[in-house]
């Protein structure tokens, strides 16, 4: 594979945002249509995460486009079932009160503000301390739910990310959504493109750099057992993974340039799928396995081109030029570049539409917007925001219109959740 091609193969393969910010966030949402809530902090003594996770759970309460939270930090000694006057205008009030021994468990009352009754009451419990943001979100799921709105369990799956170290380095990370608790899995070496294996997210696929070959494998996060998957000269990344789960779509160039290649999920003999004289990478199942979106530079520049699994001909899917693209069922979220300056930052939006190219629709409208990724249900993108030179980690709401962003450090150069 020629050094050029490696070098183009690895830009629209690759994320590579700095720096930090404060998170914001927007809402677009019909009020009427979501439940008032306040929370109340009954935590007695010190505690070092009472405000990171009054913060998480507010957070959680926002994205889930169900409820408009009051943003106060309201603090009262006790559990009671009593309602403070002030809260009568509200439509609920969610009550907690964190301990620190052996891990950290809460207790948790949801009470309708109007009559003090008691919907939800329920104790939670983690080994690990610093997995409290996931204790928060299992409340905001059960709290979601007791209400009866839509099932918004997703908040509570890790985000797989490869970050830059150093020279030759990486760690393969996993993070609650919202990046407050973090833990490295995979430390030492340049392993890279980490990417679920299954949806329960026991497994995931990775790439490393360490040996003679690029070399595919697949890590249990559990019981750490480690499987070889496939090596290839130049390259070898594991894009995607069939609905079913026992197939996945890889992009490698053993003979030179990187073309799409399907597989078993546990390893075997690669089935070409893509053959073009040039870059083919970043491929996506669609139809339920039918097709397959991809990144291709086949017209002249990288754009999001679709094809059977069977072979055949490729049609284009996209607008402008993009270099990343995702897909849920019959639906494909892309980043469309929308500037050309030559030295300066750029513009990137990204876009939702149908699998054959229509109904597309904007879900950005500044700054640089990329690498986007759908929920397990489909119903939110994670992506990767940079603008005024910081970088953050966001979701987009696809029925609420709701835009969440996080502070996202380092250089991150691959995102999967």
């Amino acid at each position: 594979m020629s050094p050029i091609k490696i070098i183009l193969a690895g830009l629209f393969l690759t994320i590579s945002w700095l720096n930090a910010v404060d998170a914001t966030l927007t809402i677009k949402k019909d009020v009427e249509q979501r439940g008032k809530i306040s929370l109340v902090d009954a935590t007695t003594g010190a505690s070092p995460v009472k405000s990171k996770f009054f913060d998480v759970l507010i957070a959680d309460l926002k994205i889930s486009g169900h409820f408009i939270p009051e943003e106060n930090h309201r603090t009262e000694a006790g559990m009671s079932d009593t309602i403070d006057p002030e809260l009568k205008n509200q439509e609920y009030v969610l009550k907690y009160a964190l301990d620190m021994s052996g891990g950290m468990n809460a207790t948790v009352k949801l009470l309708s503000a109007g009559d003090g009754r008691v919907i939800l009451s329920k104790d939670y419990h983690i080994t690990s301390a610093d997995k409290y943001p996931f204790l928060a979100h299992q409340i905001a799921v059960d709290v979601n739910n007791k209400i009866g709105y839509t099932d918004i369990g997703w908040i509570n799956r890790y985000i797989l990310f490869t970050r830059y170290t150093g020279a030759k380095q990486s760690q393969v990370i996993l993070a609650d959504y919202t990046m407050s608790y973090q833990k490295a899995i995979i430390k030492g070496g340049l392993n890279l493109f980490a990417k679920w294996a299954d949806k329960d997210q026991k497994s995931f696929y990775y790439t490393s750099y360490s040996g003679t070959l690029p070399t595919l494998y697949r890590l249990n996060i559990y019981s750490g057992s480690k499987s070889t998957i496939a090596s290839s000269q130049g390259m070898i990344v594991c894009s995607d993974v069939s609905p079913a789960g026992d197939r996945i779509l890889v992009t490698m160039a053993p003979n030179g340039q990187p073309d799409i290649y399907e597989m078993s999920a546990g390893g075997g003999s690669p089935r070409k799928i893509t053959d073009f004289s040039d870059i083919d990478v970043s491929g996506k199942y669609l139809d339920g396995g039918a097709s397959i979106a991809f990144v291709s530079n086949r017209g002249g520049k990288p754009t999001i081109y679709r094809q059977s699994i069977g072979g055949g001909s490729a049609s284009v899917i996209a607008r402008g030029s993009s270099n990343d693209v995702d897909t849920y069922n019959n639906q494909v979220v892309y980043s469309s570049r929308e500037s050309s300056s030559s030295y300066g930052n750029n513009t990137f939006n990204l876009y939702l539409g149908g699998g054959d190219g229509g109904g597309v629709r904007p879900l950005t409208s500044s700054g640089t917007n990329q690498f986007p990724r759908f929920s397990v249900d489909g119903s939110i993108i994670l992506y990767i925001k940079n603008k005024g030179g910081s970088s953050s980690i966001g979701y987009i709401n696809l029925l609420s219109k709701e835009n969440l962003l996080f502070p996202l450090g380092g250089k991150v150069q691959s995102i999967d959740w």
